[in-house]
Parts: structure tokens; C-alpha cells; sequence
């Protein structure tokens, strides 16, 4: 959801000799211990051919066996770590199919406004985290949500006095718009004659001055201004990330970002850091640039991989800059904006598509989506069968009539459920009771035969895919105000939800031969959970637990364990 802010633009690490040839499927060793397993779980492998089991057996990074606890057992040596699972539920690793990484690291230690209920919270907390600033440094981060209390937007005059000495550039929670203060204003040389910004907007007062909102494209005049990080701190960050979503049970991201994140993710690699496996995927227009990089260095290995390209159509719903096909209902003379022309989305997404990578494009409005479909639907005709594997990001509001093209393109539908349930507060004001019925249309889009992938847009949203898999199933709004669900219709089962978290993401990454499903040769990535997903009432899912992560056989984080990333 976040437009391209930020883009650190370190040049590419060449030198780094980490992107191999692609990943194929190998068979663990047998003459190779078996080093860990699993038994007496309830064990959802995410394999249609053998849905259950009650115990898994690891060689080295890849899974040996899957069966009963008996067999498992019988496979132990004396050097094999033998977990008793005790009726916990084991499952694929969970694949966050899209994330800001290094932003969402960087994040952990930003100033913290997501649940800021009031204007004067807002206020106190800005001011409260400035006096630890040292003098001239930006702030930046935030996370503000101004439908805490009731919609209005900041302004610069809410924060000016409390962050005297810092330049302040904080940002909604969807990352399509952002809060200067005057100082930040003052660095970037933003005035009351500055030009409007096409495919974005500056917010001004009734007189005409900024009033520190600009939106999407606008907030360029802004971020060119903020200092890059430096590369250590892009690797503090990407440690914390990988830390933080190990608690949470995930294994794989898909990376929603820049060459900067990706040389970060390769000096990671090097140093043999990681603990995530990432698939890096940087920006449409830079298509050339990536065909190049493959072509010299490969897709990459079990680690890091490339090959992805992500490109925008329009802005969000809590920023009114979605693309729509009729006005917002509380703004009719406004129907959102395209961050990019259809000529430009077309160009790159032909040139990629040519050069055989995948194209992943950004749309939520309804006349964003039909306009990133009918791309699609034109370069494949034009260039011919193949396996594409196009992806739609958050693919929110979908004209009905759209719906069933998710399908007959073999276009993926990678959407955030977290979302649903905080959208679902307040989308019904701003799109109407009509449009909100194939919003998040998780349902109607499995009935019509299209793949999901889930993930969490983290730093927007939590990477919490048990409270995606809660949002998926339940559509129980944040506030508690929809008990039956938020547009019931759309919601979808246990295991519907859990495999759009799995074996989604990994087919959305050309992964599933490797990843994805517990089954012999794969990579054993495993997530344990305290209580089994499909035994309980839906609304408790959000209690549950990850008790265990495991990624390539490594335990990565285990609860209560010295080490480990605390729980929230």
C-alpha cells in the first residue's frame, strides 16, 4: 500500500557473489542423522494428497519424512532433538506475501502513533519522542491513522511547537500521505507558490498555505530531502525485522521494495545473518535493470531471490487517492487519482513481461484494478502463452464484473485481510453500502477459481498472519462493532486462509516446488501454534500462539526461549 518513499538509492552490490542459479527441488540425504522431530502434532501439511499427519522429521534444511509419531520416532538418533508437540498444530512456515521490510524494521524504533485515539495523544507523543531526538535529526515513521478520531487530518500547527528543533515527516498508516512540520517544509523548499504535484496533492488552508498534508506523488518534494540511512542502520533494521516476524511465525517475505533493500538483503546473506527468506522484488520502472541482473547472476538461491517487479496504478481508500470508478460517496466530486498514466503501466509491464519477470502491480480503487487488468489481459495476448503468474496487490474494490478476470488471466490476488477488518470501521462512508460488497472479496474470488496470496503490507499492518488468518475467517472489524462479521458473505474458511498464507505465497514466488507444504525434500519452514486453528471457535483465533519457527530446519525463534523475540 505505501507509495515509493524513501527510495535509498545506494547502488547495487555487485560484488557480492550471492544470486545463483535457481533453487531445484533436492531430497534430503539418507545418509545424513536426522537432526529434528516433530511428533504428536496436529500436523497441516497443505498437501491435498495427504491434508494430515502427526509427525515430521528434518534432515539438515529439508524434511525427511512426514508420518506418525511412531515412524518419526523410529528415525531419532541420539544427536536428534525430539519436540513432543503435544496436540499443538504444525504448520508450513507462513509466507508474508507482502512487506516493507526494512521500513517495517525501521519502524520498531519510530515514533509509535498507529493507536493515537485523539488529536492531543497525537500531540504528546510526537513531542514526547522528539525530546529524545537529538537536535536537527528527522523524525520520521508514525504510522498515523487520523480515523482514530473521527478523520480529520493533522496539521502542522498541531506539532510545530513541541518539535522545535527537528524537521518532522511522519505518515499515515497506509503510507499515501504524510505530516510535515514547518521545518520539514522549510528543508524542502515547500511555500504556498509550490506547483501541485500530478498524481498527488498538497493539502492547503482556506488562504492557500500547505497545511503539512501532501499525498502520494506529492510527497516526493518531501522525501528527497530526508537523509538516507546509513548502510548499518539499514542492517540494524533488517535484523529487527527478521527477529520480529520470527515470533510471528513467519519464514518467507515477499519484499515490496528497492536495489537499496536488496543490497542490504545480500549483505545479510553474505555474512550468513538471515534467518528469513526473502524475495526481493524492486521497482516496475526499473525492469531493464533487473532483466540485466538476472541474466548476469540468476534468480537467486533458497535465501534470496529475485525476479519480481512492483509497480502502482493508484493511491489508497483512507487517503482518497484509490482510483474509482464513481466518486467517493463523502466526496462526490472526487473519484481518487492514478500515481502512474496507463501508457507508462503498459510500457513496463510489456518490457518486463518480455524479458520473462514478473510483474506485481499496486491497485485498490475499482477503476485501478480494471485498468491493471486490462494490461494484463492486452501483454498477454500480445506476447504470447507462458507461465506470468501476474499479481494484483491488495486488489480491495472490485467491480463485480472484474471479479471472474482474477481467474480466466491467471492473475494472483495478493491481499492483506488485516486490512478488511480495520477498513471495515469506516470504508462504508467513504465508498458506500454497494462497493463494499466485493470489497476484500476473499470468497468470490476463491469461487471463481482465482489464487490468493496473503500477507500483511507490514509496516501498514501488522505481520501477524495469525491475525490475518482471524481477520480472513471472522471479518470481525477492529472495534468490535460487526460481531457476525464486517460484508459476511466474504468470509472463507480455516484452511482456505491458511493456504493463501503457505502454498499461496509460495506459488505467488515460483516457490511452491520448495516451499509452501510440509512434504519430503521440501525446505523444512515450519511454524508451531499452541491450539489447533480448525478445532476452535473462529473468534479466538487471535489468542493463539506461535510457539516455534523454523526456517530451513533452524529453530529461529522459540517461545520463552533466552533469545528470542518477545511476543505481543
Amino acid at each position: 500500500m505505501p507509495s515509493l518513499r524513501r527510495a535509498r538509492t545506494v547502488g547495487f552490490l555487485a560484488a557480492i557473489p550471492l544470486l545463483l542459479p535457481g533453487c531445484m527441488m533436492h531430497r534430503p540425504s539418507a545418509g545424513e542423522p536426522v537432526s529434528l522431530a516433530i511428533v504428536n502434532a496436529r500436523v497441516w501439511t497443505g498437501d491435498p494428497r495427504r491434508p494430515w499427519a502427526d509427525a515430521v522429521a528434518v534432515r539438515g534444511e529439508r524434511i525427511a519424512a512426514v508420518g506418525s509419531s511412531a515412524e518419526v520416532r523410529k528415525m531419532a538418533v541420539s544427536t536428534t532433538r525430539v519436540v513432543d508437540a503435544k496436540g499443538q498444530m504444525l504448520v508450513p512456515g507462513f509466507q508474508d506475501s507482502h512487506v516493507h521490510f526494512i521500513d517495517g524494521g525501521f519502524r520498531l524504533a519510530s515514533v509509535q502513533l498507529r493507536d493515537a485515539r485523539t488529536p492531543a495523544e497525537f500531540i504528546a507523543r510526537v513531542k514526547a519522542f522528539a525530546a529524545t531526538q537529538p537536535k536537527g535529526s528527522w523524525i520520521t515513521g508514525g504510522d498515523w491513522d487520523h480515523e482514530q478520531w473521527g478523520g480529520e487530518l493533522p496539521q502542522r500547527s498541531w506539532i510545530d511547537s513541541v518539535t522545535p528543533d527537528n524537521p518532522v515527516w511522519i505518515n499515515r498508516l497506509d503510507g499515501h500521505m504524510s505530516l510535515a512540520n514547518s521545518a520539514a517544509l522549510r528543508a524542502a523548499g515547500v511555500t504556498r507558490s509550490t506547483a501541485d504535484v500530478a498524481g498527488g496533492t498538497i493539502v492547503r488552508d482556506a488562504s492557500g498555505e500547505p497545511t503539512g498534508i501532501l499525498k502520494d506523488n506529492a510527497s516526493w518534494l518531501v522525501d528527497q530531502h530526508v537523509p538516507p540511512p546509513s548502510e548499518a542502520q539499514n542492517d540494524r533494521a533488517l535484523d529487527a525485522a527478521t527477529r520480529y516476524v520470527a515470533a510471528r511465525g513467519v519464514t518467507s517475505v515477499h519484499n515490496m521494495g528497492t536495489w537499496d533493500d536488496l543490497a542490504t538483503f545480500e549483505r545479510a546473506r553474505a555474512a550468513g545473518r538471515l534467518i528469513t527468506r526473502i524475495y526481493a522484488v524492486v521497482p516496475l520502472a526499473s525492469w531493464a535493470r533487473l532483466r540485466d541482473t538476472v541474466a548476469a547472476r540468476g534468480h537467486g538461491d533458497a535465501w534470496v531471490r529475485i525476479g519480481g517487479l512492483k509497480g502502482f496504478v493508484d493511491g489508497s481508500l483512507g487517503s482518497h487517492t484509490a482510483a474509482f470508478l464513481q466518486p467517493f460517496t463523502d466526496a462526490p466530486n472526487d473519484s481518487g487519482l492514478l500515481v502512474n498514466t496507463p501508457r507508462d503501466l503498459y510500457d513496463w509491464t510489456s518490457g518486463a513481461d518480455r524479458a520473462g519477470l514478473q510483474v506485481i502491480v499496486h491497485a485498490i480503487g475499482d477503476r485501478a484494478i480494471r485498468t491493471q487488468l486490462d494490461i494484463f489481459e492486452r501483454v498477454a495476448r500480445e506476447d504470447g502463452p507462458r507461465d506470468r503468474r501476474f499479481r494484483i496487490e491488495h486488489a480491495q474494490h472490485i467491480a463485480p464484473p472484474d471479479i471472474a478476470r482474477f481467474s480466466s488471466l491467471g492473475v494472483i490476488a495478493s491481499m492483506q485481510p488485516y486490512h478488511a477488518i480495520d477498513d471495515g470501521r469506516w470504508a462504508e462512508k467513504v465508498i458506500g453500502p454497494e462497493r463494499i460488497r466485493t470489497t476484500y472479496a476473499f470468497r468470490s474470488l476463491l469461487e471463481s477459481g482465482a489464487r490468493l496470496a496473503f500477507g500483511s503490507d507490514w509496516f501498514v499492518a501488522p505481520p501477524t498472519p495469525l491475525e490475518g488468518i482471524y481477520a480472513a475467517v471472522t471479518r470481525r472489524t477492529l472495534d468490535d462493532r460487526n460481531p457476525n462479521g464486517w460484508v459476511p458473505e466474504q468470509k472463507i474458511g480455516v484452511e482456505d486462509a491458511l493456504r493463501a498464507y503457505t502454498l499461496g505465497g509460495a506459488y505467488a514466488s515460483f516457490r511452491e516446488k520448495d516451499m509452501g507444504s510440509i512434504e519430503r525434500g521440501k525446505l523444512a519452514d515450519l511454524t508451531l501454534i499452541d491450539r489447533d486453528l480448525t478445532r476452535i471457535p473462529p473468534e479466538t483465533i487471535r489468542d493463539a500462539q506461535v510457539v516455534m519457527t523454523i526456517v530451513g530446519g533452524r529453530v529461529v525463534y522459540e517461545r520463552g526461549a533466552a533469545g528470542s523475540a518477545p511476543q505481543e
